[in-house]
């Protein structure tokens, strides 16, 4: 957690007792509830597609699903379509300018050589011509990826901006069943929450879950031998590794953008501080030393800085250092508590938690340059932000009553919807590179 609990786990065992709930494996299913929609969105209809073969899921139910999640798009009930276009010539459009649609999804799957192909055409209705035409090809296992990637093509062409539909999750999961013996799991899943599986399961605590910058390995703290310890993981072959296992603490990883080296907060020689890995020689290279608490260490994009957070002026808020110069700078002045800090990807402003004037912990949106800061969530404890790929949604951890939950937000605030999970306090969010 990275409300002040989990900045008091540097030196505390109160986040132990929060942690060790328990969970069903198969509860921790992650379901989407739309909270907040957007003024005027665009009207869009997705065809079921056309498909030469009996087997297969509902390419379009899954496209509509994730053009809805975004926000941007009002997706049209297929009961009310009057025909079921699947290729440019078949499409009528006054029908569609009848229903209001601006837009039409069509595609064809198919069966080639034992690949799965799927052709689809975006169609402009009230200009009447063709936007986007694209095919995808993959295997059946990965069906409802390549559904994913015609979302993503679709979101692209109509915003201008990379969908981020196709990319994945991870997420701690932590029981309500105080009977199970392994009550914390790492799940791995779709970002829309299908195709969950774990990746761990442990009777000790599991937190501050990561991506390598290739989407290709994941990092964590596990508690397996009763003290925090760091091991990555290789999502196509499951084959994980110990990265450290110090006296004190060894928390908070997080890959450079190459790929070579991963920040972390070891308290090996005496307090908290930030420490750099090259990951090919496993050599250390200490990078603050101060008596304060300096952890939650996250990149710019660069690869030239860290940003982190202290409580060495007094409360906890972000600083940035220079990696070379060992420079410090002071960013956030604004609240008495600011912590753990995500960097947008164009490296011009982060989002973070922030306790400000009213009472709680929300997540803010701050600008570097200028200092402006906007409140983007409105509970009283949000923590653990991590943003997407292409910059437009943040996760983050929530709480409903006293259970842990998931929501997402778009970056200017304006639509939301949650992730609960059934039997279980979900938490630690973290969304894939790519």
């Amino acid at each position: 957690m990275l409300n002040p609990l989990r900045f008091n786990f540097c030196f505390s065992a109160l986040f132990l007792a929060l942690s060790l709930l328990s969970l069903d494996a198969m509860a921790s299913r992650l379901t989407i509830e739309v909270t907040r929609g957007v003024d005027n969105p665009t009207r869009i209809a997705v065809v079921p597609f056309r498909r030469d073969h009996a087997t297969g899921i509902d390419l379009a139910s899954v496209v509509s699903a994730d053009l809805s999640r975004s926000g941007r798009f009002e997706v049209i009930d297929r009961s009310l379509m009057l025909s079921s276009p699947a290729v440019f010539d078949d499409v009528y459009f006054r029908d569609w300018r009848a229903l209001g649609v601006e837009y039409l999804v069509i595609g064809v799957s198919s069966i080639v050589e034992g690949k799965r192909e799927i052709d689809f055409e975006l169609v402009d209705i009230n200009q009447r011509r063709t936007l986007h035409k694209q095919m995808f090809k993959g295997s059946e296992s990965i069906e409802r990826k390549l559904a994913h990637r015609v979302s993503d093509a679709v979101y692209q062409k109509l915003t201008g901006v990379p969908g981020a539909f196709s990319t994945r999750l991870l997420y701690v999961s932590v029981a309500r069943d105080a009977g199970s013996k392994r009550p914390n799991r790492l799940y791995l899943a779709d970002s829309d929450g299908a195709n969950f599986k774990v990746m761990l399961e442990s009777e000790h605590p599991i937190l501050s879950p990561t991506w390598s910058p290739d989407g290709k390995q994941v990092a964590y703290v596990s508690f397996e031998n009763d003290r925090p310890a760091i091991y990555r993981q290789n999502l196509a072959t499951a084959v994980r590794e110990r990265l450290t296992n110090y006296p004190g603490l060894n928390s908070s990883p997080a890959w450079s953008p190459d790929g070579r080296y991963m920040a972390m907060v070891l308290s090996k020689d005496g307090n908290p501080d930030i420490y750099v890995m090259d990951l090919r020689t496993r050599d250390l290279e200490r990078l603050t030393d101060h008596f304060a608490i300096d952890t939650e260490p996250a990149w710019m994009p660069d690869g030239k800085s860290l940003v982190f957070t202290s409580d060495r002026g007094g409360a906890p808020q972000i600083y940035k250092l220079d990696i070379k110069s060992k420079k410090v700078q002071r960013l956030t002045f604004e609240g008495s508590y600011n912590a753990a800090a995500d960097v947008l990807p164009d490296g011009k402003s982060l989002v973070m938690v922030h306790h400000g004037a009213k009472p709680g912990y929300q997540i803010v949106w701050y600008e570097l340059g200028s200092g402006r800061m906007i409140e983007l969530t409105q509970s009283n404890l949000d923590e653990s932000p991590s943003i997407a790929p292409n910059g437009s949604m943040l996760l983050y951890a929530t709480k409903d009553g006293d259970r842990g939950e998931l929501a997402a937000v778009a970056l200017d605030g304006k639509f939301k919807y949650r992730l609960p999970s059934p039997n279980s306090d979900v938490r630690e969010p973290a969304w894939s590179p790519n």
